[in-house]
């Protein structure tokens, strides 16, 4: 336990022995849309990297549904069913919309687990005990979508003249209560030391800079509790069963969970090396959650990443536009895997990205269908491989292929990426771990294109064609080593077609190998990706005109 917090050695970001990566858990008030997915799939993404870095190291990730609080209460409601049975109902929908995703977590949590309400008891004793709670009356604005109190300066009138939160625009209402507060004034300067002890504590670096503008200011003390008879579904306060906990105190106290608190073990995991957030729930993570675990005596997280939103076509995602992406269903069109490869490709931390059918169905047909899946088609397809192998290199071909512009471009490439992607996969920068990919790519099309093995038909030209279908398939191992922890299940095909055993699919493991020794590939599908054909609008069909009957007289 942490007495002085400046008298404790914080930890810098990652570790190379332990891997614990978290994503927000997500408010089961509606159904899943693609911004929820994308979190996870960041973290997902991260999960495997460190997994292919280092093998064999111990891993935690995990996810799941926050699923207490008044506006799980008014939604239950309008849909006519019991509170629990609606929350089984959406956290269902998160759970098979990871599944579907290729997700990997080691724990789905659901804030309704008994685990997790014996976690969330325990750490409000240990507050308790440090002195941060006091029972007090509380009087202010309060928004029930955001689930939070705010001051004077964080409201606004709108067009109506209602008052409403300035940043989410949802009405607030005018409460006044018993609560108990949290002594957030005192922890503040602890976790301004924690923000700044170290670069990469709060990345990209804009939301960095963001919290410190928070932390300006000396922050007012916090409601951690709501009297039962207004919110009831919920975990009761230990010290007074009329209250219950706050909804997010209760729901960032599932990364405790996970870790196994408060049994002893839980210390060997904690605490996580990065947690992965939405950039709306900044505040919450980057200044509650860590005061809270000082005042616990407990190291805050490592790391945060904070990653923007999705707008669609341009436009902010909402129910009332309609422009909401169900990622299930833009599926059946695009795949799962091309979906979770365009958000990783499109997306960027520091700035929303913007998701477009259009856009979508042109870098997947472009990437992935031509540039990525055609090349292996053509090196395993019957024309120039009837025998289906991998082909040995012979040294004094390549020797002579090598002086080739085209040849060495492609080479200098492919020596640099390991480096390149590894630095971008370390920054999370994981558009830059496909760019660099695609440029290796491209230029293995362009050797493909200028070498033309499908010209070498002589029999004493085979060794130069088995030479250069050896080489791209060698571009394509690295290839599909680099690209497991985006799209895991092409590049698990990508690995099986070449007959890559699984003992050597790791990070270690890229370097030039050129076959000395002809191998057979497995006999499965070359295709990883087809091309996506827009469907067709069905044809208006116009009834036929009534023909003009003569009546007789």
């Amino acid at each position: 336990m942490w007495k002085n917090i400046h008298q404790i050695r914080w930890f810098c970001s990652k570790s190379n022995n332990f891997s614990f990566v978290t994503t927000p858990i997500f408010y089961v008030n509606a159904a899943p849309h693609i911004g929820h997915l994308y979190s996870a799939v960041i973290t997902d993404t991260i999960h495997r990297f460190n997994s292919l870095l280092n093998p064999g190291v111990q891993s935690i990730f995990c996810t799941g549904t926050d699923e207490h609080g008044t506006k799980i209460q008014q939604a239950a409601a309008s849909h006519s069913v019991p509170v629990a049975t609606y929350c089984q109902q959406i956290s269902d929908q998160y759970r098979n919309l990871f599944e579907n995703f290729n997700i990997s977590h080691t724990r789905y949590i659901r804030t309704t687990d008994q685990d997790h309400s014996y976690a969330v008891q325990s750490f409000w004793k240990a507050l308790d005990r440090s002195g941060s709670i006091y029972s007090a009356q509380y009087s202010g604005w309060y928004c029930v979508p955001d689930e939070t109190f705010l001051t004077d300066s964080q409201l606004k009138e709108n067009d109506q003249g209602v008052k409403v939160s300035v940043e989410s625009g949802h009405p607030v209402e005018w409460t006044e209560e018993t609560n108990f507060m949290f002594r957030l004034d005192r922890h503040q300067d602890d976790v301004l030391y924690w923000i700044k002890g170290c670069e990469d504590r709060i990345v990209p670096i804009k939301f960095r800079k963001i919290l410190l503008d928070f932390l300006q200011e000396r922050l007012p003390d916090i409601s951690i509790s709501r009297p039962k008879s207004r919110v009831s579904w919920g975990i009761d306060v230990p010290s007074d069963p009329s209250h219950t906990v706050y909804v997010w105190l209760d729901a960032l106290v599932n990364y405790l969970t996970v870790s196994g608190y408060p049994q002893p073990e839980f210390a060997r995991r904690w605490p996580p090396t990065v947690q992965v957030l939405g950039k709306d729930i900044l505040k919450f993570h980057g200044i509650y959650w860590p005061a809270f675990l000082i005042a616990a005596g407990l190291e805050p997280p490592r790391q945060l990443l904070v990653h923007s939103h999705w707008t669609v076509d341009s436009q902010k995602m909402s129910k009332s536009k309609g422009n909401v992406v169900d990622p299930n269903e833009r599926a059946t069109l695009y795949t799962h895997e091309g979906i979770r490869y365009f958000l990783l490709r499109e997306g960027v931390a520091h700035s929303d990205g913007n998701y477009s059918d259009t856009k979508i169905m042109r870098i997947l047909n472009a990437e992935l269908a031509d540039t990525f899946g055609n090349l292996l088609s053509r090196c395993c397809g019957k024309v120039l491989n009837p025998e289906a192998v991998i082909p040995v290199v012979h040294q004094d071909l390549f020797d002579t292929l090598n002086k080739l512009d085209v040849t060495k471009k492609m080479l200098e490439l492919l020596n640099d990426l390991p480096a390149k992607c590894l630095f971008h996969y370390q920054q999370y920068n994981f558009y830059l771990v496909v760019d660099s990919v695609m440029q290796v790519l491209h230029a293995s099309n362009n050797f493909f294109e200028t070498t033309a093995p499908w010209k070498l038909k002589k029999p004493e030209e085979k060794a130069q064609l088995q030479t250069i279908l050896g080489m791209t398939m060698e571009v394509l191992r690295h290839v599909g080593i680099i690209l497991q922890p985006i799209v895991p299940t092409m590049s698990g095909r990508l690995l099986d077609k070449l007959n890559v055993e699984r003992s050597r699919r790791s990070w270690t493991d890229l370097r030039l190998d050129f076959a000395k020794v002809e191998r057979p590939l497995a006999d499965t599908d070359a295709v990883l990706f087809r091309r996506i054909i827009p469907p067709k609008e069905e044809p208006v069909v116009q009834e036929p005109k009534a023909k003009k009957v003569k009546r007789k007289n």
